[in-house]
């Protein structure tokens, strides 16, 4: 196979993201920010499902905040959007301390009363409700 490639002719690689033609450098997104920050808000929305969706969300928002920071501190002049990943994270990291919250005192729960003794006392918080309309 022969190479159609001169070897004797000046490769010119021009990255879009970086070089704008002028000498000047031209900024990108993280690639994981906008996933931080949807993964850190559906974390603090998770703890509500027994603390499990909000635990799973925020563990992976966290790993991926994780790639995304040590992406940026590489070349920090090299992206724009940091704010986004910063806020995701503390989000994911909310959602984290709610969810463990969430997951231990359903934990204590079932242990105390069990699963019978918590449907009874969902039963009676339901036919309270009715008795006060």
């Amino acid at each position: 196979m022969e190479n159609y490639q001169n070897s004797n002719e000046q490769q010119n690689y021009q990255n879009s993201n970086f070089n704008n033609g002028n000498g000047n450098f031209m900024t990108s997104n993280l690639p994981n920010a906008t996933a931080v920050l949807v993964l850190g808000i559906l974390s603090i929305l998770g703890c509500c499902c027994y603390g499990i969706v909000g635990l799973i969300c925020g563990i992976i928002g966290m790993v991926l905040a994780k790639k995304d920071m040590a992406l940026y501190q590489q070349n920090p002049s090299a992206y724009n959007n940091y704010s986004n990943l910063n806020t995701g994270r503390i989000l994911c990291i909310i959602g984290l301390i709610l969810s463990v919250i969430y997951l231990i005192a359903n934990i204590v729960l079932f242990a105390m009363y069990g699963l019978d003794g918590i449907q009874e006392m969902q039963q009676q918080w339901i036919e309270q409700m009715q008795n006060q309309r």
